[in-house]
């Protein structure tokens, strides 16, 4: 009876965890051309993005983000997790600036406390559960913590023997770290935050795992992973490697602590070695991982449990060091325009990009070229658009002409405002269209 009454207030715990679960998105601002905070909330309203996870605690971002009602992640970045997690004072101070100082207009719920801590930063990890109870602490001093969850995301590499799920556990090396850890998001009603990245489990198998496996896309029965343990059938990388998480945890006893998938997303362009970050690819995945949260799908252990998940990441960021594929993850280019339309038909409106009703600006017919050339040097000047695409030798380049060039700019421009009123007139001489502009060109 004892066990079922356990059991009961863990299914309770993880039900009312994810009754609705969400998608976000992260947003990393390595970018030539970073858009202001104002154009990432316009675009964020206009993709009816409700939940974001910032890399820092940046002041701008969070005063633009105010009265949004948009649900917000902020971080302790790496480089001041040692101080944090050595000095109780130093952690009040971080929560009095960061985030006492923006609610309740700015909607913050909760505080990643490092990233990826124990691969990218070993040396902070001694410190790391210090950290994460000084952050709490000031949250509690200021009556927060029942709003504010405190954890800090986990790459997937901490879990060793991920397949089959059932015999994952975590790097026993890091159970000093993780045991306190766990205790500690038990004790405080928090979450695990792990990064699942089925584009390197896919990269790094050696072609042992299939490229649909990754990509969420139907398998025959036949092709279907079973764990030969618990006989549980999995489709998907995304679902198999979250259940090792659910695994390993319970692996050292602690059974009622929801994830949350902080990172997950795929590539669209990549170098020579990475063929399978593809424009494609990564609309198949990201368009059926949406689908699948969305869905309350749950995983094999946990059906019908959904798993929040932010995707990696809102915008391209091109300042990002390592490989093209690095470069690569977003959802739109620096001036607000989708990488590749998403397939999410059904899928409710968040980052429903695809819709019938797209708009875009070009330049009028029969307006004076000289007009059209000082608009589109706005546009390329203080306007602050990205011309370089327009360059000979660019993919933009053809058809030489104003006219052209224009078109390209002038919409550049109207969806990084995010379509706002007054952004596609320039002195007259650009309109609304339904037509993209983009597939005319392409049109024989």
């Amino acid at each position: 009876m004892e066990d079922l009454s356990f059991f009961m207030d863990y299914m309770l715990v993880l039900t009312s965890f994810y009754a609705d679960a969400f998608i976000g998105v992260n947003i990393g601002t390595d970018l030539s051309d970073m858009p202001s905070p104002t154009q990432v909330v316009a675009l964020l309203k206009a993709q009816n993005i409700r939940y974001v996870r910032l890399y820092d605690a940046d002041r701008a971002m969070l005063l633009a983000l105010a009265n949004t009602g948009i649900q917000v992640t902020v971080s302790v970045p790496n480089d001041q997790l040692l101080g944090i997690g050595q000095s109780n004072a130093t952690a009040a101070n971080w929560v009095a600036h960061n985030v006492i100082a923006h609610v309740p207009a700015t909607n913050i719920t909760a505080i990643a406390v490092g990233s990826e801590v124990l691969t990218a930063l070993p040396n902070a990890a001694p410190v790391l559960v210090s950290a994460l109870k000084f952050i709490h602490s000031a949250l509690v001093a200021s009556n927060l913590d029942g709003q504010i969850k405190v954890s800090t995301p986990h790459s997937s590499s901490i879990i060793l023997d991920s397949f089959p799920p059932s015999q994952a556990f975590f790097n026993r090396s890091w159970d000093p770290v993780m045991v306190p850890l766990l205790k500690f998001l038990q004790s405080t009603g928090s979450y695990l935050m792990l990064n699942v990245y089925p584009y390197y489990d896919y990269m790094q198998s050696n072609g042992v795992i299939p490229l649909d496996y990754a990509l969420f896309r139907p398998l025959p029965p036949n092709k279907e992973a079973v764990d030969a343990n618990t006989l549980l059938h999995y489709t998907n990388v995304f679902d198999a490697v979250v259940d090792a998480a659910y695994f390993a945890m319970s692996y050292l006893n602690i059974t009622n602590i929801p994830i949350v998938v902080t990172e997950s997303g795929w590539p669209s362009k990549g170098d020579s070695s990475e063929p399978d970050a593809t424009v494609e690819n990564a609309n198949t995945y990201n368009s059926n991982l949406i689908k699948h949260v969305l869905n309350n799908t749950g995983t094999p252990k946990h059906p019908g449990i959904a798993v929040s998940t932010y995707i990696y990441e809102l915008y391209n960021e091109d300042l990002r060091p390592g490989s093209v594929s690095e470069k690569n993850w977003g959802l739109f280019d620096a001036n607000g325009i989708p990488v590749y339309i998403l397939h999410l038909t059904g899928a409710g409106t968040v980052l429903a990009n695809d819709t019938t009703n797209q708009t875009f600006c070009v330049a009028k017919d029969g307006t004076d070229p000289k007009m059209l050339q000082a608009a589109l040097d706005w546009a390329c000047g203080p306007g602050k658009v990205d011309c370089s695409p327009l360059l000979q030798g660019h993919p933009c380049y053809e058809p030489n002409n104003v006219v052209s060039h224009s078109t390209y700019a002038f919409n550049a421009y109207f969806q990084r405002m995010a379509k706002s009123p007054g952004t596609c007139d320039f002195k007259g001489v650009a309109t609304i269209t339904t037509t993209d502009p983009m597939l005319e060109k392409k049109a024989p």
